[in-house]
């Protein structure tokens, strides 16, 4: 069986449009106001990556879509705080609080496990692996915290996806826009630029 392609960039503009509106109305709001809540190692970032960064999460819209909401749902229980999440077709990051780190890593690993089986199953691979590796980084310092937030929503662009934060429906980044307004974020992108951050993490050696 070939390897699944994602599709995004053969969707036509009305049909981007129209998925990131969808996404908008129906998905819950995880994302919470963007303070540094706690200067202790309680915020952290976690990245995962699929197994040699195949695209398998982004087979169809519809699986990222399903993917996303269920990803949520996993970290409810051990999270404080969502602040910032984003999606991308072969790995994924989530910005949070939590008083327990190595449950969340343990919940996620649950939820990579069932996903893995579900999609083996739909597309008849047994054995494969899917999801490679979880990491998780602790937040050093309000600098650290708010450069990993503009990280975290600026990936879809640094991946080539799409040119705007906003356009990306598998994200808190529009959320997150209308909540503190675009001067406050582009405020916060000068103050706390990404620079070289992350170089090299999106691979399958996290």
């Amino acid at each position: 069986m070939s390897q699944p392609q994602y599709i995004w960039r053969s969707l036509t503009p009305e049909q981007r449009t129209r998925l990131l509106l969808e996404r908008l109305q129906n998905h819950r709001p995880w994302h919470s106001p963007p303070h540094w809540h706690n200067p202790g190692r309680r915020q952290f970032h976690i990245t995962a990556a699929c197994f040699e960064h195949a695209p398998y999460i982004g087979h169809t819209p519809a699986r990222m879509d399903a993917f996303s909401q269920s990803l949520l749902d996993a970290c409810a229980p051990h999270v404080d705080w969502i602040f910032a999440w984003c999606v991308l077709p072969n790995h994924y990051h989530l910005l949070v609080q939590t008083p327990d780190v190595l449950a969340l890593l343990a919940a996620l690993g649950q939820h990579h496990g069932r996903t893995s089986y579900a999609w083996n199953g739909q597309e008849n691979t047994r054995g494969r692996q899917v999801f490679y590796r979880t990491v998780e980084r602790a937040m050093r310092s309000e600098r650290h915290y708010y450069a990993t937030l503009n990280y975290v929503h600026h990936n879809p662009v640094h991946h080539g996806y799409v040119k705007r934060w906003d356009e990306w429906p598998w994200s808190s980044a529009a959320e997150f826009l209308k909540h503190i307004g675009r001067q406050e974020t582009e405020r916060l992108w000068r103050t706390f630029p990404i620079l070289d951050y992350g170089q090299g993490w999106d691979h399958p050696d996290l």
